[in-house]
């Protein structure tokens, strides 16, 4: 049975500008034995090529665009599905502009039919324009629903999400926001790997570090999902959602001899139990809803609404 991978990248891949230790012998091995993968990011503010250099300085060569979905390009492909007549306002940076430019969407600064937010610093001069545009019937859409995103260990920046609920809160419009978790951007990426392996593939897999957009975006749409513990999420945080990931990994480089040997593993042998399985026990633990109970506050609101 042939697995392909959607692969979050920031807490996955690396963090800030150093890949995770393991990060590019995990690719490395993808790459090695024609494993399809996918990099699906909610940052909407590069474009694909823009991440290919990046991971290229990082030490990961062989990456081309089409190796990347941004949250960008999933609201491009929206608008051009949804509805092909579309004319925009946007608050958000190249990546974002780029994608509505290759689908041909027009800016409309007089009379939108959609205001897009994404990624990226804004002005009051367009917030204030952008929250015209929405008073005079102008739909809100955003390129992702995260408040806040991480940039490191003990550092955080403002998201898309925190952009809309100021228009939400200033017009009284409800946005609809697509990227992770919503099964939009799971279908299209899966469409993609698709029609990239001429439909050989018989199951997907998300690799992610966030339970609010990849492991709950994967739940809902029906995959297999496999949490990584180097980026927003700890091992006591997971006891705290009603959905769970399949397996919950130290790393990506959990996964590296798997995918070279193509012997895989279950939600019961995550490498990640395994310093907590003593001599004699069976191999991994129960359903991982039995073993994380542990609750404590949360020092702001969720990633996403």
């Amino acid at each position: 049975m042939r697995t392909a991978y959607l692969i979050d990248m920031d807490g996955v891949v690396y963090r800030e500008n150093h890949l995770i230790p393991g990060a590019a012998e995990f690719i490395e091995a993808l790459q090695s034995t024609n494993t399809p993968f996918l990099f699906l990011t909610n940052n909407s503010a590069p474009t694909p090529a823009d991440l290919a250099v990046r991971l290229k300085h990082m030490g990961v060569d062989g990456m081309s665009s089409q190796h990347f979905y941004t949250s960008a390009l999933n609201t491009a492909d929206f608008l051009s599905e949804t509805d092909p007549n579309s004319t925009v306002f946007v608050i958000g940076e190249g990546g974002l502009l780029a994608a509505l430019h290759e689908r041909k969407i027009p800016s409309d600064a007089i009379s939108p039919r959609y205001v897009v937010v994404g990624e990226g610093a804004t002005t009051m001069e367009r917030l204030t324009k952008a929250h015209e545009c929405i008073e005079r019937s102008a739909r809100l859409l955003v390129t992702n629903p995260d408040n806040w995103c991480p940039v490191s260990s003990d550092k955080t920046r403002p998201g898309a999400g925190a952009t809309a609920a100021y228009l939400e809160a200033s017009t009284g419009r409800r946005a609809y926001y697509l990227g992770k978790p919503n099964g939009y951007m799971f279908h299209r990426a899966r469409r993609k790997l698709a029609d990239w392996t001429l439909n050989e593939i018989h199951n997907f897999v998300m690799i992610g570090d966030t339970m609010e957009t990849d492991i709950r975006g994967a739940f809902e749409a029906g995959m297999q999902s496999f949490l990584v513990l180097t980026g927003s999420t700890s091992m006591q945080d997971v006891g705290d959602y009603v959905y769970q990931p399949t397996r919950v990994l130290q790393s990506v480089a959990d996964l590296t001899e798997e995918i070279k040997t193509g012997r895989a593993g279950d939600r019961l042998n995550s490498p990640v139990f395994n310093a907590a399985t003593g001599p004699g026990s069976k191999s991994g633990l129960r359903h991982q809803t039995d073993n994380f109970t542990l609750h404590k506050p949360r020092p702001r609101p969720a990633m996403t609404k």
